[in-house]
């Protein structure tokens, strides 16, 4: 069963979060995201265990504990946490509109 694991402390590794999942059964794999620019944990994981059984208990106690100042969110995976989520680019950044005040009647660029 795959497992998404989100609100992980952002120095949480592969081998340590594996350590977690071990105490419920047999861990397949574990990965950990990693940003590519930054190298850096994206604070969310998934991690495959073979027996449901063990995965479904791994689940139950491990969804809501605290870690340090975050708080696991920890499920089983589906389609929409296997997609990988869009870039920056493909979000439409487009150019800023600083210095445009909601509501003021003024678009950006006009005083």
């Amino acid at each position: 069963m795959k497992i998404f694991v989100a609100g992980l402390p952002l120095d949480m590794d592969d081998a340590e979060l594996e350590e977690f999942f071990e105490k419920f059964g047999k861990v397949e794999s574990v990965k950990v995201a990693i940003d590519r620019q930054t190298g850096k944990s994206r604070g969310f994981a998934f991690v495959e265990m073979p027996y449901a059984v063990e995965a479904r208990e791994a689940i139950a106690t491990l969804n809501n504990l605290g870690i340090g100042k975050k708080v696991l969110v920890v499920k089983e995976a589906t389609e929409s946490t296997l997609q990988r989520p869009p870039s920056a680019q493909s979000r439409g950044a487009g150019p800023s509109n600083r210095g445009f005040r909601p509501g003021s009647g003024r678009p950006p660029g006009r005083y």
